[in-house]
Order: C-alpha cells, then structure tokens, then sequence
C-alpha cells in the first residue's frame, strides 16, 4: 500500500485509481488490527491524512468523468508515518511514461 501524496493530477489513470484503490486496502487492514508499521518505517503511508488524501483523489476522478460510488468507512483515528514527497515524484516519473508526461506538462521539478 502506497500514499503517493501527490497532486492527483499529474497521476495517470492506472495510478490515480491504483491509489485509490489502496486507501480502501489501508482502511481494511487499520479495521482488521493489522499492523501497517512495515509502510510507516518504509515511508508509504501518512496515517493521519488517509481521508483527506481519499477525498482529492476522489475529486480528481471526479474531474476526469470517473464515477466514485465508494465512500470509506468510519474507522480508528490513526496517526504516523510521513512520505517523501519528492522521491515519490522521482520514482513515479521513473516508472510511468502516463505520468511522466503529466508531471513535464504540470511544471513540477524532478
């Protein structure tokens, strides 16, 4: 699981909804008692902003004309963890040509 914590909108479609997708997988796991200490010593996760982070992807797919039908659900609050933002941007232009693009378009410095 993985907060990118990045404008949503230099995110490719498969990125914007792969995040999205792992917010819910975030808030599963905090329901079940799993321990997501692994993502918050490897710098993967910022615990305290999975709702905020949930409603600007979701207002991005909005933006795009994706439908949203799934609200996350009440669960612990819950804080710790802190991600590098700007190694995130590096890695994501690294590994996709869809957001690479995005990001040179978007102005942002890698």
């Amino acid at each position: 699981m993985r907060m990118w914590m990045l404008p949503p909108s230099i995110m490719c479609r498969k990125h914007l909804l792969g995040e999205h997708v792992e917010m819910h997988m975030l808030v599963g796991t905090l329901l079940k008692g799993i321990s997501v200490q692994g993502y918050i010593d490897n710098q993967l996760v910022e615990l305290e902003h999975i709702r905020a982070r949930h409603q600007e992807l979701v207002e991005e797919m909005i933006e795009r004309g994706y439908n949203h039908k799934s609200p996350l659900p009440d669960y612990p609050e819950v804080s710790g963890g802190v991600v590098d933002r700007a190694e995130n941007l590096r890695d994501l232009a690294n590994r996709c040509p869809d957001c690479r693009a995005r990001i040179e378009d978007s102005g942002l410095i890698l």
